[in-house]
Order: C-alpha cells, then structure tokens, then sequence
C-alpha cells in the first residue's frame, strides 16, 4: 500500500500572498489540485499536511479524492511530515511538496520503483551549474559538478524505515535542522538512492512563479479536390462544394491542421504517427472522432487547450456563412469558449495551386496550459 504525503503546512511567506500559496490558482485551478490529481491514480491514500487555518479551505479540495485527508501539521517541516508518518496505512510512503505542482506520472512510478528495488528514491537532478560553498560571502570550496545534484520531491521510503528515522531525530534534538526527508534517513538509515527528475518538477516560491504557463503548437494541412462529392467537411461542417477533397479519411484539413497543433504543442508526434493513411480503420474517419482521441493524449500528458487559432486559405467554396458554425464545432470538440477560438477564411488572389482551386490548406496554433493529470474538463 502506497501513502503520499503532501507537505502544504508552510506560510509560503516568499510569495507575498495573503493566503497559502497551495490553494492559490494556476491557469484557473488551485496548485494543490495538481498535487492531487497527479498522485491519486497511484496511491491508495493521500495525505494532505496543513495548517489549522488553511484546513477548511484544503477540505473543499478533497471532494474529488475519496483517498485524500488532511493532518495537522507541525512548527516545521520534520515535525509536519513525522505527524503525517504516525497515522499513515501505506508500507511506501512518498513525501512530495504540494507546491511542486507539475510532478509526472514518470516521477511518481520511477520514485516506487526505486524503493521497491533499493528502499529509497530521491528524486533529484544533475547540477548544470558549477556550485560552491562560500562563507561571509567568500568561497571555501568548489566541489567537482558531477557530483552535485539538486533535489526534488517525491522522495520515496519504506514508512517504517523514515519513522524511524525521525524518532531518533526528535530523540537526538536534530530533527529541525534537516529540510528534507533524505536527509533524515540518510543520518540514521542509510544514503539514499537519487533518480532522475525534471526540470519542469520546480517548486512554486515567488510570486512570478505563478504566472500562468502555456505551451503553443503550430499544424498545416492541405488537401486537393478530386473527389466525386458534393461537399468539402472543415470541423465537422458540410460545405457545398463542387468536388470532394482527396483524403484517406473524411478529408476534413480543418481538423487535421488543429491536431497536429495540439500534439506539437504537447511535444507528441505528428498525426500521420497515430492514424496512418496505411491503417484501414481510418478510411473515410470522421476527423472530429480522431480530433477528440488527440485531445485524450494531450490531457494525459497534463496539458488542455486554452485557445486556438485558424486560417483557411481557399479559392473555393465560399466559406463565410459557414465560419460561425465552424467556430463553434471547434470550440466545443475543444471545450473551450467560442471567444477561445478564432477561424478566418481567405483566397490566395489566384495565386498558387490554392488560387487555381486545385486544394485548401489550413494553418492553425493552439495554446495548451498545464492541467492535472486526468482531470475533466
């Protein structure tokens, strides 16, 4: 059985903030939800530990996590994380910083595994810096950079092992001085075993750290008209149109170009990766199908759209009194609001094979922000 504890006990003094820094939204949510979110899918139990006067507020949170309680937390962070070590039910326990909010799946696995195989895991990363130990501002020593390394949260142990290791702690008066829980065990169990993090696990401190994050992405797609049909399809709107357009699906370039936006903007591979002209179960595909499957693996990386962006370059059809309507299919597929999502239309003044009405093509960006892995949209 798995516990995570997460430490939100702290003022957040350095934020300037009247309130918790935890419960302080982040592209329209909470930063504790994040927390949340990403390590529910792993534990069997979450705890949450605050303050006295942030608990009603934290308790608000929890709805939506049936695993997740709070504890009263300590005078610092040791004694925060010993009380949460006494009432815990899991055998591995994972302490992380609620205020690093953008943890992964890949972190919280790697940190199981890890103590799983060696009983500990620290999450951490590789200096990039040269790094020096100074004194009244003069240096005394320059340790060689490969062996200096940042640490993270999560930081995994077996929960009898740290319990322990904080009892002799208290036991001995030290306990206050250690800032994080590898440091405890490595006092009184053993060295830890570090692993790789990233570098987007950072922790929120200062006030510029909570300016909203996005991502943007960029998609093209063109189709040729060839096909006997009496209509064009641009995000799931029939259009009348002479000839169809040459597509191994339903030919719907509008879409198309927004897909591969999206998965640019969430660093996946292209859509001709994930719905291969070669595969007969996407012949004649209803695009706003794959449209909604790409949105799945984009929000399974924690991102979700906050806005998007097109531009429809055609000779033919006419698409004016059609663009309201496609703003509104995009937005929906999207979930986001029609204001979210701009759609203009344009010829290329006979230029090119788009002036000659031989095709259209569609470019389109997209913005993703960070959202909490697997939360609804």
């Amino acid at each position: 059985m798995i516990t995570a504890v997460l430490c939100a006990a702290g003022k957040g003094e350095r934020a300037g903030f009247s309130e918790n820094k935890i419960l302080r939204e982040l592209n329209g949510l909470p930063v504790l939800v994040y927390s949340l979110s990403a390590f529910s899918a792993k534990a069997d139990e979450i705890l949450v530990v605050c303050r006295e006067e942030d608990e009603n507020a934290i308790v608000r949170l929890l709805s939506p996590f049936p695993n997740a309680r709070t504890v009263r937390g300590g005078a610092f962070r040791g004694e925060s994380v010993y009380r949460a070590l006494e009432v815990a039910k899991g055998d591995v326990v994972l302490v992380h910083d609620a205020a690093r909010p953008f943890v992964t799946r890949k972190i919280i696995d790697d940190c199981v595994e890890s103590v799983g195989r060696y009983g500990s895991g620290v999450c951490s990363l590789p200096a990039t810096d040269t790094t020096v130990l100074a004194e009244n501002g003069t240096v005394t020593d320059a340790p060689a950079r490969r062996t200096v390394f940042t640490v993270q949260t999560p930081q995994g142990f077996y929960k009898d092992d740290l319990l322990s290791a904080y009892e002799r702690a208290f036991a001995d008066g030290t306990a206050e001085r250690f800032t994080d829980d590898g440091s405890v065990y490595a006092a009184y169990v053993a060295p830890p075993r570090l692993f790789t993090g990233d570098r987007a696990n950072r922790k929120l401190t200062y006030p510029e750290d909570f300016r909203p994050f996005d991502r943007t992405g960029f998609g093209v797609d063109t189709h040729a008209f060839g096909k006997a049909q009496s209509f064009i399809t641009l995000a799931g709107v029939r259009i009348p149109s002479e000839s169809g357009l040459i597509a191994h699906s339903d030919g719907d370039v509008l879409a198309h170009a927004v897909m591969d936006a999206l998965l640019s903007a969430a660093g996946l591979r292209d859509i001709g990766y994930y719905f291969p002209d070669t595969d007969d179960r996407f012949a004649g595909a209803d695009s706003m199908k794959l449209l909604a499957e790409v949105l799945r693996l984009v929000r399974a990386e924690g991102y979700a759209p906050l806005n998007a962006c097109v531009s429809v370059l055609a000779e033919k059809p006419r698409l004016s009194p059609f663009i309201e309507e496609i703003k509104g299919n995009l937005a929906a597929a999207l979930a986001l609001p029609t204001n979210a999502v701009g759609v203009a239309a344009g010829t290329n003044e006979k230029l090119g094979y788009v002036g000659e009405g031989k095709g259209v093509t569609v470019y389109a960006t997209v913005s993703l922000a960070k959202r909490p892995i697997g939360a609804e949209e």
